[in-house]
C-alpha cells in the first residue's frame, strides 16, 4: 500500500468517525422505560459500512466508540466516557462495531453492481440485526429485565431504523456509482469456491484448448495387432 493510499484511507476514517459524532449531536429521543433513545448514529454507522466497505468502515465505528469511551462527550446528549458503556446503552455503541463490519463485508459482495434490493438486505441484517444481536441481551442484562422484553422494547425502534436504511443504500448507491473503487469488489466466499473447483477439477477438452489431442499407446497396440 502506497503512501498516498495509506493517508487517504485514514482521511475516509476520519471523516466517517467525525460524520457519526456529527449525527449525534441532534440529540437523542427517549423511548419506554428502558433508557435506550432513538439517535442518528445508526445511520452514520451503515453509512460508513456502505460506503468504506469492511476494514476502513469498521475502523471509522471504532475510532468514535474509542474516542467515546475515553470521555469525549459525542454521545448524544453530549456524553461520553466508561459509565455509557456499563449502561443500557453500551451493547448498541459495541453492536456499531459488529453492524459496520457485516454492512461492509457484505457490500464488498454486492460490487461492482450495487442493485438497491440486495443492498437493502445487507443493510437491513448489518444496520439492524447485528447491532440488535449485542445491544438487547446487554440492555437486558444492565436492566436487569427478560430477554424477551428487551427485545419487544426494541422493536420500537425498528420503523426508525428501516428508513436509516433506505436513506443509507441510496447515498450509497449514489456514491458507488460517481466514485467506482471506493470498495475492493469480492466474490462471495461459495462463489469462489466455486471457481476454484471449476479451475482444478473440471476435465480439459483438447478441441477446446486448441492442442492436439494425444492418442491412447494401447488402443493403438490392438489396433495393430
Amino acid at each position: 500500500m502506497s503512501s498516498r493510499s495509506t493517508v487517504r484511507d485514514l482521511a475516509q476514517i476520519a471523516v466517517f468517525a467525525a460524520l457519526i459524532a456529527g449525527l449525534s449531536l441532534p440529540g437523542a429521543i427517549p423511548i419506554g422505560s428502558l433508557g435506550v433513545p432513538i439517535t442518528l448514529q445508526t445511520l452514520g454507522v451503515m453509512l460508513a459500512g456502505a460506503i468504506l466497505g469492511p476494514r476502513k468502515g469498521t475502523l471509522a465505528v471504532t475510532t468514535y466508540v474509542v474516542l467515546a469511551l475515553i470521555g469525549l462527550p459525542i454521545l448524544p446528549g453530549g456524553r461520553g466516557g466508561l459509565g455509557v458503556f456499563v449502561g443500557p446503552t453500551g451493547g448498541y455503541l459495541l453492536g456499531f462495531i459488529l453492524g459496520a463490519f457485516v454492512i461492509g463485508w457484505c457490500t464488498a459482495r454486492l460490487l461492482p453492481r450495487y442493485r438497491i434490493l440486495p443492498a437493502l438486505l445487507v443493510t437491513a441484517i448489518g444496520g439492524i440485526l447485528a447491532i440488535y444481536l449485542i445491544g438487547v441481551p446487554w440492555t437486558a442484562v444492565t436492566v436487569g429485565i427478560p430477554l424477551d422484553a428487551a427485545a419487544i422494547g426494541a422493536l420500537a425502534f425498528i420503523p426508525g431504523d428501516l428508513i436509516k436504511v433506505v436513506v443509507t443504500v441510496l447515498v450509497a448507491s449514489a456514491v458507488h456509482r460517481a466514485w467506482p473503487g471506493i470498495i475492493e469488489p469480492k466474490p462471495w466466499p461459495w462463489a469462489a469456491a466455486k471457481a476454484e473447483t471449476d479451475a482444478s477439477g473440471a476435465p480439459v477438452d483438447p478441441e477446446a484448448s486448441g492442442r492436439p489431442a494425444v492418442a491412447d499407446p494401447s488402443v493403438q497396440q490392438d489396433d495393430r495387432s
